[in-house]
């Protein structure tokens, strides 16, 4: 990790460089446990990609059946429209979750963990998981928000 300096003055915060311009770089201030699973922030310049709630159901509107099975149809609706806006899952610098059941989230940490690196690799943007009442469509157990950054 590299400390960003300016003359006279230290700082507190620690970018962790990615060394490459097509990714986002993982903001990590110093002395803060590393996340596992997510990034605490994110930098990165060039042009958005945001998604609306995306949930897990098919291109006819079938939900996919159990919460594992539609966390992948999410992501994976999510990897189709990054693509779609020229952007690629290592351009993620942000994702909102909201799940209706926080113990079933919690329960199936492990599946999830190996369905999202199926689906956009090893790489962990700013994650929020917020758990809600409901989603609009009924039998929803996961909706997910996505913003990415694609360099110019």
């Amino acid at each position: 990790m590299s400390s960003p300096k300016m003359p006279g003055k230290t700082s507190a915060l620690s970018v962790v460089s990615v060394s490459t311009e097509t990714r986002p770089q993982v903001l990590q201030p110093s002395g803060w446990p590393m996340p596992k699973g997510y990034a605490n922030g994110m930098a990165a310049e060039g042009r958005l990609v945001v998604t609306g709630g995306v949930i897990g159901w098919d291109a006819n509107e079938r939900l996919a059946d159990g919460f594992v099975a539609q966390v992948r149809q999410a992501l994976s609706n999510i990897a189709a429209i990054l693509a779609e806006g020229g952007a690629r899952p290592d351009h993620l610098v942000r994702l909102t979750w909201y799940v209706v059941d926080m113990d079933e989230y919690l329960a199936n940490l492990k599946e999830l963990g190996r369905v999202y690196r199926e689906i956009l690799g090893a790489h962990y943007p700013a994650m929020a998981l917020v758990q809600v009442v409901r989603l609009v469509e009924k039998a929803a157990r996961v909706e997910i928000e996505a913003t990415a950054v694609v360099p110019r």
